[in-house]
């Protein structure tokens, strides 16, 4: 496995880090539980030492699995990336959209991101994740109704209580994570970035590489449709999201997997999976830090993290480069 520095921080974490949000089951159809657990420890055990999660994620079911999977894992050997300011237990703050929980129960999700909510949130993250710190405390989404100031003082209030290493945002803009350093130093952003959305390229990745500030790439397999499994007249499970998501609309999926059989002799050749070919060119792109990617279980954790042996050379990054310019998604 490869790590590396987040920002100027002292957080190192492993460049294909394990995303939790499929494992909390929420938004995906519903989650295996011991499945999630093999495929955490799964992937500790191939150097993936970075987990990150959200109570927002099956409302406390993913932080639980994550505490569960790492209870007997030594702790100074693993980094806790969550966040706090989406809440479904309380109407406060910026209406987010209405959702089902595990149990199919209506539940309202709002950004919030008060002083006294943060603090809260804190508190029983870390009763799920069993542990007495986290190693990087993200705000997952801005929440309009907070002055980011006010937010960022109580993630300074908690760090100096020493119940959080490092602060990140997540689904900032540049001037947001300016506007938050006013008050804390950020070790990074994290934010969608896949082979089919590269927006934050714009401003977002030269701010962050002018102000040393980390960037961890979300979705990287695109909700698995880079992983080439998704065809054309696919048909999601009950509950899950990517059914109404843009790029599964049907002449995305028709283009995107004609792009992905152009890369195919490319994976062949490096006796990959279309998903380690995607992985690795993620992690390759200026300014990314890491890329977070969900398993469902062992096997699917054990692929992922093996996409660190693929190497790609600068004329092959090109070749794909080239290939993502012919897209023409709606």
């Amino acid at each position: 496995m490869e790590y590396r520095k987040v920002g100027d921080s002292d957080l190192s974490v492993s460049v294909i880090t394990f995303g939790a949000w499929a494992a909390g089951g929420w938004m995906w159809g519903g989650t295996e539980q011991t499945g999630a657990i093999d495929a955490i420890r799964a992937s500790y055990e191939l150097g993936v030492t970075s987990i990150d999660t959200a109570p927002i994620y099956g409302q406390g079911a993913s932080e639980e699995i994550v505490g569960e999977a790492i209870k007997d894992l030594p702790r100074d050997k693993i980094q806790i990336l969550t966040k706090y300011g989406m809440r479904w237990d309380l109407a406060k703050g910026d209406f987010g959209f209405k959702s089902q929980d595990n149990a199919g129960k209506p539940i309202d999700v709002y950004k919030y991101s008060g002083k006294e909510s943060i603090i809260k949130e804190c508190e029983d993250s870390l009763k799920r994740l069993g542990t007495d710190y986290i190693d990087l405390y993200q705000m997952h989404w801005p929440d309009i109704t907070t002055p980011i100031e006010e937010s960022m003082e109580a993630v300074l209030r908690l760090i100096e209580q020493g119940k959080i290493r490092q602060a990140g945002v997540s689904n900032y803009t540049a001037e947001q994570m300016q506007l938050a350093e006013s008050v804390v130093k950020l070790a990074s952003n994290q934010v969608p970035f896949s082979m089919l959305n590269q927006a934050i390229n714009d401003s977002l990745v030269p701010y962050s590489l002018e102000h040393k500030k980390g960037i961890l790439a979300y979705s990287p397999m695109e909700r698995g449709l880079l992983t080439g499994k998704i065809k054309p007249g696919h048909q999601f499970a009950e509950g899950d999201h990517r059914a109404g998501y843009r790029f599964f609309k049907e002449q995305n999926i028709v283009q995107t997997s004609a792009f992905l059989e152009k890369l195919k002799p490319l994976a062949d050749e490096k006796n990959a999976s279309m998903g380690q070919l995607v992985i690795r060119w993620t992690i390759e792109q200026p300014g990314i830090t890491a890329a977070l990617v969900g398993a469902r279980n062992a096997e699917q954790a054990i692929q992922n993290a093996k996409a660190i042996d693929i190497t790609l050379s600068a004329d092959e990054l090109a070749f794909i480069n080239e290939q993502i310019q012919t897209l023409e998604l709606v």
